[in-house]
């Protein structure tokens, strides 16, 4: 899939048509945030034969749906799952992802955390964020905290042996939402 996912459709109607599992188990995903998905309707365009239009059919209805009356955060949810239930030879070895709490319902973000855990036992996931439930989703050691010191970006692993006191009390997210861990805005 694209870095853009511009070829969503196409890449849902390949894993559909040759990876039937990898399809199953996203569809069974997106499920899990938008109890009213069916299924996805991927044909190809009535206008270009070489483009896939992504559609999707509600519960109980058999009218398909263009992409564009699910919201924002259905579709995002969409899409990383795509990424992380694709078939591991398809996966690149390193998967970079911007704040992808973004427009997620705090379940959503819940469920794509455990699918970022389970990837990352094979490949490197490297996620940015600024979201307490997203956070709260992973242990200490795999927290890196960027600050901006001297018009330069650091890069702190955090130390449980420093924090250990603090986590009796308080989750991952909520010492940093304290200003506990670093990460605050600079000039």
């Amino acid at each position: 899939m694209r870095p853009d996912a511009s070829n969503l459709a196409a890449y849902l109607y390949l894993l559909k048509n040759k990876y039937e599992l990898h399809y199953q188990r996203i569809v069974k995903t997106v499920r899990l945030v938008a109890p009213f998905f069916k299924d996805f309707h991927l044909r190809p365009s009535a206008h270009n034969e070489d483009f896939i239009e992504l559609e999707w059919i509600e519960n109980g209805e058999d009218i398909p749906y263009k992409a564009h009356r699910l919201s924002d955060g259905t579709l995002r949810f969409i899409c990383l799952a795509t990424v992380f239930l694709q078939p591991d030879e398809m996966q690149p070895e390193t998967i970079f992802v911007d704040e992808p709490e973004l427009g997620l319902h705090p379940f959503a973000i819940v469920l794509l955390a455990s699918l970022i855990n389970s990837v990352s036992k094979t490949k490197q996931v490297i996620v940015s964020t600024q979201s307490v439930v997203l956070l709260n989703e992973f242990d200490i050691k795999d927290v890196i905290v960027i600050d901006r010191k001297n018009n330069q970006s650091t890069f702190n692993r955090l130390d449980e042996k420093e924090l250990i006191s603090w986590l009796e009390d308080y989750s991952l997210g909520e010492l940093w939402q304290k200003n506990i861990l670093g990460g605050r805005p600079a000039r």
